[in-house]
């Protein structure tokens, strides 16, 4: 049970660090949201200094654009996206362990099941079977950590599901907006 008891902690730990982390306004402030989306040639050092002051994976992907707006459109594109992966690698850090924990909460589980019922019939064999509550009391115990072990996994399993979904939905609303902010530099750039 202890090493079920210091999964579950951890699965714990790693589903509220990331439920705070990929919060969508701290992924995408609001603020910087609005801000690219109004933001014209002649506002770009509002935008810079509005993204520097509200950091997030977001404000960096606007960051990399405006440092390549003076490059061709090709790089500059090529440029944001190498850096949102990294930025995508950055607020997926932790779901390898949520992932670790769904698998190994079940398999600890059984081996304590197999741990207690080894015990159970190593004990029945010395004293023998006249008592049935023995027996009923001690398979209870060694079916208990299978499942605490599935009481461990399936809520990871939720929280690494979910967590992998917002992540791509974010990921895809951070690429349409820096699209869009792309967009409306070049055609301006374009224009004068």
């Amino acid at each position: 049970m202890i090493p079920l008891v210091l999964t579950s902690i951890v699965g714990v730990a790693f589903i509220v660090e990331r439920g705070l982390a990929l919060r969508w306004d701290k992924v995408i402030p609001p603020r910087v949201e609005e801000a690219a989306e109004h933001c014209s040639a002649e506002r770009l050092q509002d935008l810079k200094v509005i993204c520097q002051a509200e950091p997030s994976t977001f404000s960096r992907l606007l960051l990399v654009a405006q440092d390549h707006l003076s490059r061709p459109r090709e790089e500059t594109v090529d440029a944001i996206q190498t850096h949102a992966r990294h930025e995508v690698l950055q607020l997926e850090r932790g779901l390898v362990v949520l992932e670790i924990v769904v698998g190994i909460a079940p398999l600890l589980g059984l081996v304590g099941a197999i741990h207690g019922l080894i015990r159970l019939f190593a004990h029945l064999g010395e004293v023998g079977l006249a008592d049935n509550t023995m027996l009923a009391r001690g398979i209870s115990e060694a079916l208990n950590t299978t499942l605490t072990g599935l009481v461990i996994a399936i809520p990871s399993l939720i929280a690494w599901s979910y967590y992998n979904k917002k992540i791509e939905t974010l990921a895809v609303e951070m690429e349409t907006l820096c699209d869009k902010f792309l967009r409306r530099q070049y055609r301006e750039r374009k224009r004068s």
